[in-house]
């Protein structure tokens, strides 16, 4: 009692943190699902007239992108509701133990994984456009692309480090 007493104004400051951390990443994983989820139903090349099939869909660049666009958006939606878990959760003492840090770890890695998937299926589209013809500008171009993907990397893979050490390995106790 004299723990939880000593301790409401950090409790009080990390839920506040938490929650405002969970709502920006779950803003850019609703994007990211907008974005993936419009991409599969307007597909590089257009379909064909009589069939309805997309033209491309026999070419491994169309497999790449088909199959990294469905792996973002599911991977963009398990962020959306692990960044949701953590803004309806109860904040209680010991759910910041264990299960706000692994909501956290799960969202952060899969909010990842969505932005290098989207940057997969670009890159694919990109080449489905231009690769064949324009090669000199879609090399530059996918290079360029992966920016976004390493600066969220060095900026949030810290935290990300952090939270995962803490909550299964020695945490703060080691120190």
């Amino acid at each position: 009692m004299l723990f939880t007493e000593e301790h409401k104004g950090l409790a009080k400051e990390g839920e506040k943190w938490l929650k405002n951390t969970a709502s920006s990443c779950m803003m850019v994983s609703t994007l990211i699902t907008t974005v993936m989820f419009a991409a599969i139903f307007t597909v590089p090349g257009g379909n064909n007239n009589n069939n309805g099939y997309p033209i491309f869909m026999h070419t491994t660049s169309f497999k790449v992108f088909a199959l990294s666009d469905a792996i973002g958006l599911f991977s963009s939606v398990v962020s959306i509701l692990m960044f949701l878990s953590i803004l309806t959760s109860r904040y209680a003492q010991e759910d910041f133990l264990v299960s706000l840090p692994k909501r956290l770890s799960v969202g952060i890695a899969t909010l990842f994984f969505s932005i290098i998937t989207m940057l997969i299926a670009f890159g694919a589209t990109f080449f489905i456009v231009l690769g064949h013809q324009l090669a000199w500008i879609f090399i530059p171009t996918t290079l360029v692309a992966c920016i976004p993907a390493i600066l969220f990397a060095f900026l949030q893979f810290p935290l990300l480090v952090d939270t995962i050490s803490c909550t299964y390995g020695a945490g703060v106790f080691a120190r």
